[in-house]
């Protein structure tokens, strides 16, 4: 807080062209503060600081920073962009030397020639362009499985960076260049369309072409080369200050060499290739991602054909072929797969999950993609450990959505529309488009490789699942929890019919706003607030009323103010006068009214406003209804009369101000409701619908998660469940549409005199029945009469889509009829869906549920986020970030992403929109990343209760892991030899070597890892336990080295060989297993290439073996996973010395000083290990002091037990090494300095925890060795120089 209170009053002084590169870098990083320095575009005072940017902290001394990196950092950290811990802010600190070291060097020197600044040297300019190329390559690296550099948002590192590449990106990096820089476009785009970005930069438009620029170079170009070259005087000093200082000009006398050099070492380069190329070899261009295919003729349901060698490189489209068809046709899917029947006793029990149903007339876009690879890996998970498994598909009928797009598909192909068909004809060409077009999602589902059980597939509108919604609606009708009733509805003109909530977008406006609404030339205007009088009746006196609809005046029955406003008290009993009527209206006093908002008056339209309604009750108020069904005005004196509603909103106001009554209009702040389907405006109307009366049904809902028998995951969404059962409104569930299900409710017309004539709204006039029969039969014995007396008019809705949905967990398996399905898996184990829906599917599932079956429909909601794109925005069409999953998995060109948008319902403004949208996220295209990418990527990202930012490029990330794995099972195979034959059973047999150990410890821990995460729906911690044992354990560490002791040719090495690859067996094949869930494609191919421990086992698939549990694999030893982190920590510091000293073949001898006997014991045990893998000639325990190991080594501290000497044998700058050692060693001085004066302090020992104290003591006891270490060593050195 102490920072962001100075930072309120700070000045900031920066260049007065403020895109000037050392100013940019700050004025980014004060966005993202909390509270902005004043910006000052001119020079400080002299006294202050001598160069810009200078920031001048109020209220701490006159403390001044300058420097672009010294001045962002300390406002970067007050908007909490350094970095959460110290870990990020040392990679942060890094970044901002490699954009100011690095890239800003390379970037100036392709830049400015094209700018004018320098001249043009166009040999030089492509060899720095090829520089150039080369430090984005190695960005462009980093960033493919990031979408920010660290961390996983904005911060100061990606604002340094994405400053340093500006002008190459505007300038100098054309289209092709861009696509070989995929990740570093992609992460450079989301940066710069950061709001923060864009207010310092504006929108920057990206190179099209490299040529020179004939506008003036822009202020930042100007002085980012006054501060490349930092013009001075002969004498040395600079044109606007002091001399310099003796190390100044010491240090700028070296830039110049290293520049000089710099360039002379580009001119070398540039002779060389003007040489004559002799018979080297030109090294291949980098391939492309491999696109191979699988051409064996394979009958669909027949099994892939495994014999053949598996391809030189992972390929999606290969490895995805066959497979699934083959898994459907062997019944892996059903839960009868290995069991006689489904009712078999199961010891390891059953797992049923439903899936929430997809709208019959969608495709999926990559928030199902998420459901679905969730909830597959869960059952396929489920399916492994084995238990009886179900995960029964289905699909929504999706009542108004499929009856718009037939509606539409009408008009435009034949210019009909239902009306002119009739009902009957209508209903069949629904039926027909959904047997044309409804199997799309069921394509993508299989595409995505869900191992539903598709025997089973439901549709809300077959028989089966119709029959159990008229029954549910018949019981619940006659036990009096379905009635009839008039209310205020959604109601969309549009489409004639009331919509749910769920189908009402919220539009929030600021201020006056003209918005477009369907049937309307011109916009219409929302956001402000029209006040006008009423006249008190017999009085001059008036009464000023407001409201954002002046239209609804013509309903209005009443006025309303606050019992205690003192300003009405007067006016008890008293009339107003309707100006456009003779309806006299009186004033009535509620405490619903603000008496401080406005005039505190409110006028009341009981039959067009939901606070209205309710005042309407209280107060017994006229219900005058001024809307018909398609919003023209009825029930009003002309000349309104007729009237669409927004044109009548003009023709009120007017006629307010010629009557003289209309007293403003202002901005006002509003939420407009709007149809999600139709984009209208959703009026509030009366209309007689069918309610579910949900008061008792929620208290159920709620109390059966209170008390344990329904959890709730993760349960921060507790509080949304309670405040809605607890709150709960009874539930319209009337659709004025055809196509759904028809409400099997009767209205009764009794022919007898002595039987008056009901009305629509008297529940007593309705019955309900399976067949108008039934119907006939329960009106007669209600009233008393034969039933040749009675006439029947069936109820023209249709029942809302959520009711079906809500009985989809027990009408699938044919409720209310008893079956083998229903007697086993109902209730369900699992629902699995997104927390947006938790409302509208799950809670009426439940209280639906309890209601009709007396049982829970499921045990345990895991909800997951909810995925937006990489800029944190929702997916919507218009913005053109909806991503077809198929898309990812097969790849996609930006034209073909464009073509979607040709063929979508958008309008011309939206495609547009929309077209720039995937321009700027998918310049290239999407690549092909394969299904199981896909999947990997989704679990990855998912986390219990926060959103997913996805970035679709990032999937890119783990095609590339795909690839991995498929080249460390190809090169173990091979080892493994053809003759190899695995043990019936994993197991230790007490003779292996410690990296066999070791591995197969790290192997426990991750089968406890997945285990753990699948028990607690841990994804990410699945996906990083996986992904770290393949990628860095088994194939960094563990294959690399067991080379040596695979290629041993003696007895003793032999048998040493053969339980290694023993070992690589059983971390092959259950390290597929582990990842089988996820990866079901590649690991089916590779499992399938892999000897089986028994004959039996060799037709059966990786989605039915069983999965690895803790009980049989138990080997984790944390005392070998220590050693090896040493082990590793040695390794590192000899590659890192290696690499410092360009050793890129030459082995060297390695001499390892050991702090003690014990530690150097560990080194022997392991230095096979270390020896291998640090590429070492050999490798030497050293304990004690130096006088055993040669001089002429390099030097470097592994950890305060161990110290790498490297012979380098003459090839070492002894001078640098030196001076390599001090900087280490005033490091370290500084650091104890710092830590000695922390601990020095009076209260340190009673404020200071006793942990932190503890930890505090043992790095300056760390400090101290390794000072200790770096004085011996500069003293060694100095000793050979």
């Amino acid at each position: 807080m102490a920072l962001i209170s100075l930072c309120q009053m700070d000045t900031l002084y920066i260049s007065s062209h403020p895109d000037d590169f050392r100013s940019l870098l700050p004025l980014i990083a004060a966005e993202f503060c909390p509270s902005p320095p004043r910006i000052v575009h001119e020079d400080p005072p002299a006294e202050v600081a001598r160069s810009r940017p200078a920031l001048v902290l109020a209220g701490s001394g006159g403390t001044v920073l300058t420097g672009a990196n010294a001045v962002s950092w300390y406002l970067a950290a007050a908007g909490n962009r350094t970095g959460s811990d110290k870990k990020q802010e040392s990679q942060v600190w890094q970044w901002l030397s490699f954009a100011e070291n690095e890239l800003m060097p390379v970037a100036c020197a392709v830049t400015f020639p094209l700018l004018g600044i320098m001249g043009v040297d166009k040999k030089l300019q492509q060899s720095s362009k090829a520089e150039l190329l080369r430090v984005l390559k190695a960005l462009d690296e980093t960033l493919v499985l990031r979408t920010f550099l660290v961390g996983e948002g904005v911060t100061l590192a990606d604002i340094a960076v994405a400053v340093a590449a500006l002008l190459p990106f505007k300038y100098a990096l054309e289209s092709a260049d861009r696509k070989s820089l995929v990740n570093v476009t992609r992460w450079y785009n989301t940066c710069v369309n950061q709001t923060q970005f864009l207010k310092v930069l504006g929108k920057i438009s990206l190179c099209e072409k490299m040529v020179p620029v004939t506008p003036k170079p822009s202020a930042a170009v100007n002085a980012t080369a006054t501060a490349a070259s930092e013009a001075a005087t002969p004498d040395g000093t600079p044109a606007n200050g002091p001399p310099k200082t003796e190390a100044q000009l010491k240090k700028e006398a070296k830039k110049r060499e290293k520049m000089e050099k710099f360039q002379q070492k580009k001119e070398m380069e540039e002779k060389k290739k003007m040489q004559p190329q002799t018979e080297k070899k030109a090294k291949p261009e980098k391939k492309e991602l491999d696109v191979i295919t699988y051409n064996i003729p394979t009958p669909p349901g027949e099994k892939k054909d495994v014999l053949s060698p598996l391809p030189d490189s992972y390929s999606p489209q290969y490895v995805e072929a066959a497979w699934y068809s083959w898994w459907e046709k062997q019944g892996f899917f059903k839960p009868e797969y290995g069991r006689k029947n489904v009712s078999e006793p199961n010891p390891r029990g059953v797992f049923m999950m439903c899936i929430p149903p997809p709208n019959v007339t969608g495709s999926l876009h990559l928030g199902h993609a998420l459901t679905n690879a969730i909830q597959d890996c869960l059952t396929r998970w489920h399916r492994m450990r084995g238990e009886t498994t179900l995960w029964n598909p289905g699909c929504d009928h999706a009542g108004i959505a499929t009856q718009v797009v037939v509606e539409k598909k009408l008009m435009r192909e034949r210019k009909m529309t239902r009306h002119d068909l009739g009902r009957g004809n209508f209903i069949q060409e629904v039926w027909k488009w959904k047997n044309e077009k409804g199997d799309r999602i069921y394509h993508q589902l299989k595409k995505l490789g869900s191992s539903l059980d598709w025997d089973r597939a439901c549709f809300t509108m077959d028989d089966k699942l119709s029959y159990a919604v008229q029954e549910a609606f018949i019981r619940m009708h006659e036990e009096g929890v379905i009635y009839r009733s008039k209310r205020l509805v959604n109601w969309s003109c549009t489409l004639n019919s009331a919509i749910s909530d769920i189908e009402v977008d919220k539009k929030e406006l600021a201020r006056r706003t003209l918005l477009p609404v369907p049937g309307y030339k011109e916009k219409v205007e929302f956001g402000v607030l029209v006040s006008f009088s009423y006249k008190v009746e017999g009085s001059d006196e008036e009464v000023v009323v407001a409201t954002t609809r002046i239209e609804t005046m013509l309903g209005d029955t009443a006025v309303a103010v606050h019992p205690n406003d003192s300003r009405y008290q007067h006016l008890k009993g008293k009339m107003v006068v309707h100006p456009f009527c003779d309806r006299k209206m009186p004033i009535v006093f509620d405490d619903f009214v603000d008496m401080n908002f406005g005039t505190g008056a409110v006028k009341i339209t009981p039959a067009h406003d939901h606070n209205d309604y309710e005042v309407g009750e209280r107060h017994k108020l006229p219900f005058i209804n001024i809307l018909d069904e398609n919003g023209l005005l009825i029930n009003v004196p002309p000349p309104f009369l007729g009237m669409k509603r927004f044109e009548a909103r003009k023709a009120v106001l007017q006629a307010l101000k010629d009557l003289g009554q209309f007293k403003e209009v202002k901005d006002n702040p509003m939420v407009v409701p709007v149809c999600s389907r139709s984009k209208d405006i959703v009026e509030p109307l009366l209309k007689p619908q069918w309610y579910v009366d949900c008061r008792e049904m929620g208290k159920q809902a709620a109390d059966v998660v209170r008390n344990g028998e329904l959890k709730i995951i993760p349960d921060h969404h507790l509080k949304t469940w309670f405040n809605w059962m607890d709150n709960i409104r009874d539930w319209c569930i009337s659709r004025q549409l055809w196509w759904g299900h028809r409400i099997p409710a009767y209205f009764v017309t009794v022919n007898d005199p002595s039987v008056k004539p009901g009305e629509d709204v008297d529940g007593h006039y309705w019955v309900s029945g399976r067949s108008e029969e039934e119907a006939r039969e329960k009106a007669a014995k209600r009233f008393n009469v034969t039933a040749d007396k009675i006439s029947l008019r069936q109820d023209e809705d249709v029942l809302d889509t959520w009711f079906s949905s809500g009985i989809f967990p027990f009408s699938i398996f044919g409720w209310p009829t008893e079956s083998e399905d229903l007697r086993v898996f109902y209730p369900g184990t699992l629902l699995e869906t997104g927390h947006d829906i938790l409302f509208f599917w799950v809670a009426r599932m439940v209280m639906m549920g309890l209601k009709l079956t007396g049982k829970l429909p499921f045990k345990e909601v895991y909800l997951h986020a909810v995925v937006r794109d990489t800029h944190g925005r929702k997916m919507s069409k218009s913005l053109g970030n909806v991503i077809d999953p198929l898309d990812v998995i097969t790849g996609i060109s930006l034209e073909g992403l464009h073509a979607q948008l040709t063929d979508s319902n958008l309008d011309p403004l939206e495609i547009e929109k929309a077209r720039q949208g995937q321009k700027s996220d998918y310049p290239s295209g999407i690549p092909e990343c394969g299904t199981d990418a896909l999947r990997f990527a989704l679990c990855a990202y998912t986390s219990q209760g926060r959103d997913i930012n996805l970035d679709v490029n990032r999937i890119l990330g783990y095609r590339h892991f795909c690839n991995k794995l498929w080249n460390a099972v190809k090169f173990a195979m091979r080892t493994l030899g053809e003759g190899f034959v695995p043990w019936e059973k994993a197991q230790l047999c007490g003779s292996e070597s410690v990296s066999d150990r070791w591995i197969l410890s790290r192997l426990s821990a991750a089968v406890a890892l997945c285990d753990s995460g699948f028990q607690a729906y841990d994804f990410p911690a699945i996906t990083t336990a996986i992904y770290n044992f393949w990628l860095y354990e088994l194939c960094d560490i563990y294959l690399e080295s067991v080379k040596p002791v695979l290629s041993r040719t003696d007895s003793e090495g032999q048998k040493q060989a053969d339980i290694c690859r023993q070992t690589l067996y059983t971390c092959l094949e259950v390290g597929l297993r582990l990842l089988s869930p996820l990866m079901p494609f590649v690991t089916e191919e590779l499992f399938q290439r892999l000897p089986r421990r028994l004959a039996q086992d060799s037709t059966s698939s990786i989605c039915v073996t069983p999965y690895p549990e803790t009980s049989e694999f138990c080997w984790h030893s944390e005392d070998i996973d220590c050693q090896m982190e040493f082990v590793m920590s040695v390794v590192k510091t000899i590659r890192s010395l290696r690499a410092d000293y360009n050793l890129t073949k030459t082995r060297a001898d390695c001499y390892l000083q050991c702090i003690d006997s014990d530690t150097a014991a560990l080194v022997q045990t392991y230095g096979l290990q270390i020896q291998t893998l640090s590429y070492s000639q050999a490798i030497y325990p050293v304990v004690g002091g130096d006088s055993t190991i040669p001089q002429g080594c390099a030097v470097a501290i592994a950890s305060d037990k161990c110290t790498v000497h490297l012979m380098l044998k003459g090839l070492i700058d002894l001078e640098k090494e030196v001076t390599k050692l001090t900087a280490k060693k005033g490091e370290l001085e500084k650091q104890m300095e710092k830590m000695n004066e922390k601990m020095a302090k009076n209260d340190y020992k009673e404020k200071v925890p006793v942990k932190v104290q503890e930890a505090d003591a043992e790095k300056l006891r760390q400090n101290e060795t390794e000072l200790q270490k770096v004085n011996e060593a500069i003293e060694n050195f100095r000793k050979m120089m």
